[in-house]
């Protein structure tokens, strides 16, 4: 066997190097039948430059993807600012929760379409499904007819976006070896990551909201909604395009149901999962709340001005934290930065009782890079976890195949947990709905402190559980480098 991938014929891009290894597919089109990045030699030489070409085009899918995902967070706080709807302030919340749910529960799915039908091709079916929301969200919004329901149910088709991330991640993990995994990972994240804040800084400006501090104001013709429906769908269908021109499958990536499945046995895929929750669940769970948390609790702020920010600097940590964990070890990372995200909630919860924006803006800053620091360093973990486990439980055995495995039940448990922490997303805006109708639609301030409170709770149940089982001395793993 040589070490030189088999696909089908790549773009006129393709180094010489590279084109003049490439034979005639066995599968289909843009099938790689060898893959191993472990290898240096085959790395420098042709893995490289394939692994980046496949990252650049999936950090693009999934950015839009997220765009679309989140396209309510934003969207709602128009409603309420320049159309006349009627809903409440807890109807908007559950406007804005439910594409964090049915996004969770795809995710599964989403998970296990890579290795059954690779990940090339799931990410141009995964960009064509965007124009299921992003028509609907225009032609909805031209009908002030539109009753609350049918809103709730365009709203919930928002969670294609939300799955393509299981998805991504678990094809990209796939091409990079075990020493780049935490910033190949990182980046992939981040780049999808921060198309919320795109959205949230986009759309405004697109649809003639006003935005960017001001610099742009509102449009003579008003707010039109529907036109950001119509830009996303396009941008849904460019990214399966680029897709299928520029992207490949790797054979090495499929496997059957069975043998991804096995990881729900696993505990270590419940406390990874857990902590994903901390991490991501508050990334896209604040995203998500924090435009409509602004409307609500600071009227006299322009919430176009400062929606965005949130995402934009969870997103930038993001790489960083898979690029620190990469260097200190993921466990030790995520334990202190859960410290840092559970005094930061706690400045958060002094602000809001005080009612003081700057103070309010600063905090919650500052979770938001927290949160994007410990998605980073948390998915450092998975790979090294796994790995691990699997050459322990090997023993003497084959080490190649155990690692192998490893990498398998790794790629299985990066999709499911990001299937878990997404859920933490619609948990975290519903809290805030929930609250708002037992307050007869509105969420006064010391409802909105009391849902921080609850979150600070679960932070010290993160940290307890990365110390516990990563960190302490003596536990199973705590000298594995994790």
């Amino acid at each position: 066997m040589t070490d030189t991938p088999t696909l089908a014929p790549a773009s006129t891009t393709e180094p010489a190097a590279v084109q003049s290894t490439l034979a005639g597919p066995r599968r289909g089109a843009r099938w790689i039948d060898h893959w191993e990045p472990e290898d240096e030699a085959f790395w420098q030489r042709t893995g490289r430059a394939v692994a980046r070409r496949n990252l650049i085009f999936s950090i693009f899918a999934e950015n839009v993807a997220f765009s679309v995902w989140t396209l309510w967070s934003i969207s709602s706080a128009l409603l309420v600012a320049h159309y006349d709807f009627g809903f409440s302030a807890a109807q908007m919340f559950f406007l804005v929760a439910v594409p964090n749910m049915v996004g969770a529960v795809l995710r599964i799915p989403y998970t296990f379409a890579v290795p059954r039908f690779g990940g090339r091709n799931w990410t141009v079916v995964s960009g064509l499904l965007l124009l299921v929301p992003t028509v609907l969200l225009a032609v909805a919004v031209e009908n002030p007819g539109t009753p609350y329901w049918a809103f709730l149910l365009i709203a919930a088709t928002a969670g294609f976006g939300g799955g393509n991330f299981a998805s991504s991640m678990t094809n990209i993990s796939f091409f990079y070896p075990d020493r780049s995994k935490g910033l190949a990972l990182g980046l992939n994240a981040a780049g999808g990551n921060i198309g919320v804040a795109l959205i949230q800084l986009g759309l405004p400006l697109i649809v003639g909201a006003g935005g960017l501090f001001g610099l742009v104001g509102a449009s003579a013709a008003g707010v039109d909604l529907a036109r950001a429906g119509w830009v996303w769908a396009a941008l849904g269908v460019l990214a399966a395009a680029c897709a299928w021109f520029f992207m490949d499958n790797l054979s090495v990536s499929l496997a059957t149901f069975r043998e991804q499945i096995t990881v729900v046995r696993h505990k270590h895929t419940w406390i990874v999962s857990w902590l994903y929750i901390g991490t991501f669940g508050s990334f896209i769970g604040y995203s998500s709340a924090f435009p409509l948390l602004i409307q609500l609790q600071f009227p006299e702020v322009p919430a176009a001005n400062y929606a965005f920010l949130g995402a934009l600097v969870g997103s930038v940590a993001r790489p960083f934290g898979g690029w620190l964990a990469d260097r200190i070890g993921g466990a030790r990372l995520t334990f202190w930065n859960f410290a840092a995200m559970a005094a930061g909630t706690v400045v958060v919860i002094v602000a809001v009782d005080a009612a003081r924006w700057p103070l309010f803006l600063g905090a919650f800053l500052l979770v938001f890079v927290t949160t994007g620091i410990g998605n980073g360093s948390t998915f450092r973990m998975i790979p090294m976890i796994f790995q691990q486990q699997a050459l322990r439980e090997a023993g003497d055995g084959d080490r190649a195949a155990a690692l192998a495995r490893g990498r398998t039940e790794a790629a299985a448990v990066i999709g499911l947990s990001s299937a878990v922490g997404a859920f933490g997303g619609f948990v975290i805006v519903a809290t805030f709905g929930v609250l708002g109708l037992v307050n007869d639609g509105r969420v006064p301030a010391d409802a909105v402190a009391t849902a921080f409170v609850i979150f600070l709770g679960f932070y010290v149940t993160c940290a307890l559980l990365t110390w516990w089982n990563y960190g302490r001395r003596g536990s199973a793993l705590s000298g594995a480098d994790i």
